[in-house]
């Protein structure tokens, strides 16, 4: 990524702070003046060109001032941003509803009100998924030539489960060396989870192209398994983001809804999204980073929360990309941690 100078870094952070407020492209003269820099709109407007050139920022109309572009918002949370943590009164409430929720309705009453806590403190679309057991681990795994290029993967948990898939490799090869992979696998991988796998083969990377092709079939299988197990997925605050200028009787607030309503696909989304997060950890994903289709034009703040290894959900926000990243971030944390500790205390 291109190195910015210190006005630079300035004057895109300016101009994400202010187009978060406003939802109006921001121009030269507006940031001076507001922001009482020290510098002319002359300056300030050769750096706006400079950040659009390196596309940081970009300019609806000819006229118009600048926008950030998903390359601005990213530079901007990884580098500019500095977090708003929740003031101790906000805690202190937040805190207190939760322990009141424990105590009258369990498990169902806290998704349901961190969803609503959520959704006020971000003015964003809340998503809770519920804790589940960790994913079950891996039994057995058998590789079978079937003809020519063709294989069978068979794959078997020790939760009973069973995935079979085919697989066209790029050339025919013999039954001997397919059962010596499926031998190294049973090996190296049984009884780890999908997570344990998958981080597993990071540091032991096969130099072996077929060794991979069939250990990304395995983890992809047993993703498959393991995101049949997701939890009920609690949202609020849909209201929020159908207010938002972007969102307004446009279709992008149709398509973000309709994936909202398609449980399924959103439990499999987040699960997939923070399997390998840890704990209380919180990921950003913005605007066509890794989101669904449906979401490309939204940012999402995730963290998981629970039990490392025995029950863990996801809890985070939706909404536009011009959203308060520095608000949202320590938010959806707090509420991580929370959930963590009545996991905790609730597993005795």
């Amino acid at each position: 990524m291109e190195t910015l100078t210190e006005r630079q870094k300035l004057i895109l952070s300016l101009v994400v702070h202010d187009y978060t407020k406003t939802a109006k492209p921001v121009g030269s003269k507006r940031l001076v003046e507001k922001f009482r820099l020290d510098f002319s709109p002359a300056t300030v407007r050769n750096e706006l060109a400079a950040l659009t050139e390196m596309n940081f920022l970009r300019q609806p109309h000819t006229s118009a001032g600048r926008v950030p572009t998903e390359k601005g918002y990213r530079y901007f949370v990884g580098t500019l941003m500095q977090t708003q943590e929740l003031s101790e009164e906000n805690r202190r409430m937040i805190e207190h509803q939760f322990f009141q929720t424990q105590q009258e309705q369990g498990i169902d009453g806290w998704m349901k009100l961190a969803a609503s806590i959520l959704a006020v403190q971000s003015k964003a679309i809340s998503v809770v998924s519920a804790p589940m057991p960790v994913r079950n681990g891996l039994k057995h795994v058998a590789v079978i030539g079937i003809t020519g290029k063709q294989i069978l993967l068979v794959l078997v948990l020790d939760g009973g489960q069973m995935q079979q898939r085919f697989i066209t490799l790029d050339e025919q090869t013999s039954q001997n060396e397919l059962t010596v992979i499926a031998n190294e696998i049973n090996q190296r991988y049984k009884g780890m989870t999908t997570e344990q796998i998958r981080k597993e083969s990071q540091i032991e990377k096969s130099r072996d192209p077929l060794m991979e092709l069939i250990l990304k079939n395995v983890l992809n299988a047993m993703y498959e398994t393991d995101a049949m197990k997701a939890g009920e997925v609690y949202t609020d605050g849909i209201s929020n983001v159908l207010a938002e200028p972007e969102f307004s009787e446009s279709e992008d607030a149709r398509r973000a809804l309709k994936i909202l309503e398609e449980r399924p696909a959103l439990q499999s989304f987040l699960s997939r999204t923070t399997w390998d997060q840890k704990i209380g950890g919180v990921q950003v994903l913005i605007g066509g980073e890794g989101l669904l289709a449906n979401l490309r034009n939204c940012s999402m703040v995730l963290a998981r929360y629970g039990l490392p290894d025995t029950l863990t959900g996801t809890v985070g926000v939706i909404g536009p990309m011009r959203m308060p990243y520095s608000r949202n971030i320590p938010t959806v944390r707090f509420i991580a941690g929370l959930l963590s500790d009545l996991v905790s205390e609730s597993l005795g």
